[in-house]
C-alpha cells in the first residue's frame, strides 16, 4: 500500500519571496548583504504545524506526487452591492490569476514540507507536482489543501 496524506492549512497562501540584496557603506568600503524577506513565514509556519500531524511513519525513498489546491480570499469587487452584497457577481472569476504565482507558492510549500521531514528525504523526489489557484467560497479567508502520495510502479 502506498503512503498517502491529505491535510488543509487555513490562511491565505503566500509565495516564496526572492532573496533581497543591499549594499552598505562601512568606512571606506561598501559591503553587500543578502537576506530572505519574511513575508511568507506565517504561512510556512502554518504548513509546518499542520503537516507535522500527518507525517508518514517512515519517509518515502522513491518518487512522490504532490497536489496543492490554493484558495485565495475573494476581493470585495467580486460581490454585488446593496441588499445583495453577500452574493457573488455573475462575472466573478473562479480562477485566481493575480500574484502570488503558483510556482512560488509551490516552492514555499514543498520546501517547508522538506524541512519538517517525514514525507520524503529530499524534494528532488517530487516527480509530479500539480498546483491549482482558485478563489475560495465567500467568507473564507483562504486555505491550501495538500495531497501527498507515493508513486508506485510504472505509470
Amino acid at each position: 500500500m502506498s503512503a498517502f496524506a491529505e491535510f488543509t492549512v487555513l490562511g491565505e497562501p503566500k509565495g516564496q519571496p526572492r532573496p533581497r540584496a543591499f549594499a552598505r557603506k562601512m568606512g571606506d568600503k561598501y559591503v553587500a548583504r543578502v537576506y530572505n524577506a519574511a513575508t511568507a513565514e506565517g504561512w510556512k509556519s502554518a504548513i509546518a504545524a499542520e503537516a507535522a500531524k500527518h507525517r508518514f511513519a517512515t519517509p518515502v525513498t522513491g518518487p512522490i506526487k504532490v497536489l496543492m489546491l490554493l484558495q485565495f480570499p475573494r476581493p470585495k469587487s467580486h460581490f454585488r452591492t446593496g441588499k445583495h452584497a453577500h452574493e457573488l457577481r455573475l462575472d466573478a472569476p473562479y480562477f485566481h490569476t493575480k500574484k502570488p504565482d503558483a510556482d512560488n507558492c509551490a516552492k514555499a510549500g514543498v520546501d517547508t514540507l522538506t524541512q519538517i521531514g517525514g514525507f520524503w528525504l529530499d524534494d528532488c523526489q517530487v516527480c509530479r507536482l500539480s498546483v491549482h489557484k482558485t478563489y475560495a467560497e465567500p467568507g473564507c479567508s483562504g486555505r491550501t489543501t495538500f495531497q501527498i502520495e507515493e508513486i508506485e510502479g510504472t505509470p
